[in-house]
């Protein structure tokens, strides 16, 4: 077994995430076809392959299990549309595509070379349920059960910029950093949860915020 997949069993562990075989090749070929990219095009600025492990692939896995938690109480296990903005080199948008098959994801990001990959990816690693969009998230209307995005924008702009594309019902997942207590008080949304997150072998703070529209908002 490579290293990186030795390392990718044990976060997988730490995080108590059941993946198939298959899926730990996708994940692996995944890293390896961002580093393929990289070479020619900026997709990310952290390239070493142990770092990609750690602050993308395992950073993105940490949150898996909290979506697929919501996906089942929400009944869409097997139905559930996701928005996954700016999604950059499909961080995390591809990770979830892997993790829960059953799950339409569509990555938007405005740059036309980002929006190639994720498309290209979908293809290499035969992700039917994955698509890559070239586009501004305001020009899309969805509906999407879950919005998500991470290290994309302030928590008011993800929501004043994506609102028209949320399903009925649906919610907004952020992976932030530390707690954005600031964002939080500005943001025109309900925040329902804030949920730490674990990323194995990374020692900094991690969390969701959870949003769903303000009840007492118009709209």
């Amino acid at each position: 077994m490579s290293a990186a997949a030795l390392a990718l069993e044990q976060g997988l562990a730490e995080l108590g995430l059941a993946l198939q075989p298959a899926q730990r090749d996708q994940c692996l070929a995944y890293l390896a076809l961002i580093g393929k990219w990289n070479q020619v095009y900026n997709l990310t600025a952290v390239r070493q392959p142990e770092q990609m492990l750690t602050h993308h692939l395992l950073d993105c896995l940490a949150a898996l299990g909290p979506l697929q938690r919501h996906l089942a109480q929400s009944g869409l296990t097997e139905s559930g549309r996701l928005l996954d903005v700016g999604s950059g080199a499909g961080l995390p948008g591809i990770v979830w595509a892997i993790g829960c098959p059953q799950l339409q994801v569509c990555c938007v990001d405005t740059v036309a070379k980002k929006a190639a990959f994720i498309t290209q990816a979908a293809l290499t690693l035969g992700l039917k349920n994955l698509k890559g969009v070239h586009a501004r998230v305001e020009s899309l209307t969805g509906p999407f059960d879950v919005i998500s995005a991470r290290a994309f924008a302030s928590l008011p702009d993800l929501v004043a910029g994506s609102a028209q594309a949320l399903a009925e019902g649906g919610v907004w997942l952020a992976m932030k950093g530390k707690h954005p207590a600031d964002e939080i008080a500005a943001v025109p949304a309900d925040v329902f949860h804030v949920e730490p997150l674990q990323v194995p072998g990374l020692a900094a703070e991690r969390c969701i915020v959870w949003m769903r529209p303000d009840s007492a908002s118009p709209g």
